[in-house]
């Protein structure tokens, strides 16, 4: 049943596919209300109902077979509370344009994507991360949320409601999130250097080395093609022999064969942190454009053995692979966050854009990582069994509770969150 009374929303510019285009929404009917009353409106006569973001995102969890609503058109929102050190958004604005309008006030966020061109609330429900071992995800941050519930209600909650650590990452299953508010720091400048060819048995330390670090390889050699260190201004650069590498004499891009003018400034010169934290710049295709993603999160102490399991299936892998990130996340407490409790190492795979090619690797990779209780981003392609990711969540069965609490008929569920959580 599509949503009542909702006439006015906008079909407009409401995607029809993700990003990648591997997902072909199954909605009956698309959305764009430009007033937070309109979306009341529209969910309180909607029996299913899903919000779209920026599409970054390469399964099924939030495809519907009912209404699906763009939360662009509402009016975008910044307020930076100074005495507090936070800044409320708009859940559908992009990270890169907030960030540029909080760099002219003053501030920062500790820590961005790789791309800027995700929306707040969709990179928050899904716990998308930078990189850097004292960081962590971008949910965790998160100080308070506004979202529209099941019967049409605005619900506010912050750090002190008691299920609060459970709904920041909620996979829009718990309301579509029309606010966040956010912690912000002093903004501050980087630099970021490319170092190339580094031993695995430099690994961890390089990944430690500065204050966001990202380490690519493509499972065709044995050492790791490159290392993206993006450090603070002030500090100096890396020796010439830095960990046995040599530097990059020109800017590189991630996937080899793209153009590097895609990517943030490198070669360390100075700029702002949301010039340099992410990969990509703003106004460019993001990585390749045409491709699928998986990734992975294991303990960090798990770094050198996790990356070991993969090496007998690099024939397997390098055909399909267009590249491959390691990089480190820190421990949160968020119920579903692939980093709960766990300082976290991350594989991250950016695959050919071919599923029947894709889906038997990902699952021979996910079978080596088993050992280590990978747990998978939720908004990529992973094959992992319900049951076993369960176990991996200490709260699983709290979410799972919550869910039934705040959405008791399933206006907010898709196929594939019923799969994990079942009714």
């Amino acid at each position: 049943m599509t949503a009542q009374g909702s006439h006015a929303a906008s079909t407009t510019d409401v995607p029809r596919r993700n990003w990648a285009g591997n997902v072909r929404y199954a909605a009956k009917a698309f959305h764009r209300p430009t007033s937070v009353d309109e979306l009341r409106r529209l969910v309180a006569g909607s029996s299913r109902i899903r919000a779209v973001g920026s599409g970054h995102s390469f399964n099924r969890i939030g495809d519907t077979d009912g209404d699906l609503v763009s939360l662009a058109g509402l009016p975008p929102v910044v307020e930076v509370d100074h005495e507090r050190g936070q800044v409320t958004v708009s859940g559908a604005m992009r990270y890169g344009d907030v960030a540029r309008q909080l760099h002219t006030q003053g501030y920062a966020l500790a820590n961005l994507a790789s791309l800027p061109h995700i929306s707040v609330a969709g990179a928050v429900a899904t716990a998308t991360h930078g990189s850097g071992q004292t960081h962590g995800n971008l949910a965790s941050t998160v100080a308070g949320l506004e979202l529209v519930t099941a019967d049409g209600d605005l619900l506010r909650v912050d750090r002190d409601t008691d299920t609060f650590a459970g709904m920041v990452v909620g996979l829009g299953a718990l309301g579509l999130v029309t606010r966040v508010t956010v912690d912000v720091v002093p903004t501050f400048a980087l630099r970021q250097y490319v170092r190339l060819d580094l031993d695995r048995t430099a690994l961890d330390e390089a990944l430690g080395s500065a204050y966001s670090v990202s380490v690519f390889t493509d499972f065709r050699e044995p050492r790791l093609r490159e290392v993206w260190r993006k450090q603070l201004a002030d500090q100096p650069p890396p020796p010439a022999d830095w960990l046995g590498t040599t530097a990059a004499d020109q800017p590189r891009h991630p996937v080899l064969g793209m153009p590097a003018e895609n990517c943030t400034p490198q070669l360390g010169e100075p700029g702002p942190w949301h010039e340099r934290l992410p990969h990509f710049k703003l106004g460019f295709t993001p990585s390749s454009g045409d491709e699928l993603q998986s990734e992975y999160h294991v303990a960090r102490t798990a770094a050198a053995d996790a990356l070991a399991a993969l090496d007998d299936l690099a024939d397997l892998i390098a055909p399909v692979l267009l590249v491959s990130e390691l990089r480190t996340v820190a421990a949160d407490e968020l119920w579903l966050s692939p980093n709960y409790r766990r300082d976290s190492f991350v594989l991250h795979f950016t695959w050919i854009e071919d599923t029947a090619a894709v889906l038997p690797v990902v699952a021979a990779v996910e079978e080596r990582l088993a050992p280590f209780a990978a747990r998978p981003h939720w908004g990529k392609v992973f094959v992992t069994d319900p049951a076993e990711l369960s176990a991996r969540y200490p709260r699983y069965a709290d979410f799972a509770a919550l869910l039934a609490d705040l959405d008791p008929k399933g206006t907010f569920r898709t196929d594939a969150l019923d799969r994990y959580f079942p009714r």
